[in-house]
């Protein structure tokens, strides 16, 4: 029972030497161990940086199959910016709808546009329920601020959603927009 209990070795918190006790801040070295070659100041990476156009890699690569889309431009690999006929030409659709653009490209190349005085609107009822839509264009309506855009926009996001139910409130909208259109083209 005494070799099971270890009782046939010494105690090791009575054999063991004493450690050295570090100053706070600083780390204690082996005496052998060289001191290590000193360390580059600032921000030194071995990593390409970004072109000079603030813009990441990712939204350099969208914004250069759009180039190619919607301009016929070919950008070259390195230090290419893109032109302003670009950022005129380009809408919210295009970018909504680019391969590798998601959210977080679209908030950065429309920030990135707007640094440039091109100013790149999304939809007006991105990102709300129809229900929400509904709402908002009777609202608008009510106080004459609905453009036939928005009414647009509104039927295209109910059918892309395959909803059959559009309220009261809205088709009475729609009436009296198809009278206006009516009364101005004379029929």
């Amino acid at each position: 029972m005494n070799a099971r209990n270890n009782a046939a070795t010494p105690d090791r918190r009575k054999t063991e030497q004493p450690r050295e006790k570090a100053v706070a801040g600083s780390h204690a070295r082996l005496p052998s161990a060289p001191n290590p070659a000193p360390r580059p100041v600032g921000n030194v990476t071995a990593f390409r940086q970004p072109p000079s156009s603030e813009l990441s890699n990712r939204a350099l690569n969208v914004l250069k199959m759009l180039a190619a889309e919607l301009l016929g431009e070919c950008p070259t690999r390195e230090g290419w910016t893109p032109s302003s006929a670009l950022l005129r030409r380009l809408t919210f659709k295009h970018l909504s709808t680019a391969r590798n653009c998601g959210p977080q490209t679209i908030r950065e190349i429309l920030q990135w546009a707007a640094s440039r005085g091109v100013t790149i609107r999304p939809p007006n009822l991105a990102g709300k329920s129809l229900s929400a839509t509904w709402k908002e264009l009777g609202i608008r309506f009510a106080a004459g601020e609905l453009a036939h855009a928005d009414m647009v926009e509104a039927l295209g996001k109910s059918i892309r959603r395959k909803n059959i139910n559009i309220p009261i409130a809205v088709q009475t909208i729609l009436l009296q927009f198809m009278n206006t259109a009516g009364k101005q083209t004379g029929t």
